[in-house]
């Protein structure tokens, strides 16, 4: 038991640094996109808001998703730093189970496949993925808040921050994406 509390805390200190939201408990298990069409998902959306990952440092976020086969979805996620260059990576999101489609299971590279869940999305204007991983008696969560366009409607935002909250998220801990073009423009350059 000592050994487990060791390594417990030293996983919250080190995931604490990276500014990951780490918190005491299971992950929940909320709904999902009832009837979620993998085919109207495919394009680019604008990542609005986050929960602060270790993997994501810039602005001006994006992920843009393609039909690779039935039940993959090619993903490409792309931000840009403050050094003006652009850091991307390619992945792929498989559909794990089909009568769930709306939990996905997303990976990049060598690194294990994590959850990606659509809680909800309209395919045209928002959606709001979730995403929580255990870790003993911690849980690590990620969420994303993401638009057709670089910005959303305040009142999209809060609702998505409701469904969010209603699953024991804590939505203070989102911080925006600066999706302003001016400032995307001349972070690009």
């Amino acid at each position: 038991m000592k050994a487990m509390q060791v390594i417990s805390l030293t996983l919250l200190s080190v995931l604490a640094v990276s500014a990951e939201v780490l918190r005491f408990g299971r992950c929940p298990k909320p709904a999902v996109q009832a009837d979620f069409n993998p085919s109207m998902y495919i394009g680019k959306w604008y990542e609005i808001m986050k929960l602060p990952t270790f993997f994501q440092k810039g602005e001006c976020g994006t992920a843009t998703y393609s039909a690779k086969s039935p039940g993959v979805i090619g993903v490409l996620n792309s931000e840009l730093l403050a050094d003006g260059s652009t850091n991307s990576i390619l992945g792929s999101a498989k559909v794990k189970d089909p009568a769930e489609p709306a939990k996905l299971e997303v990976s990049f590279n060598a690194s294990p496949p994590g959850p990606y869940w659509v809680l909800s999305t309209d395919y045209e204007g928002h959606s709001l993925v979730y995403g929580c991983r255990d870790y003993g008696i911690f849980r690590m969560e990620f969420s994303w808040i993401l638009s057709r366009e670089p910005t959303i409607p305040e009142e999209t935002v809060e609702e998505l921050h409701g469904i969010l909250s209603s699953i024991g998220v804590d939505v203070s801990k989102m911080v925006p994406t600066n999706q302003d073009e001016a400032f995307c423009s001349a972070m690009s350059q």
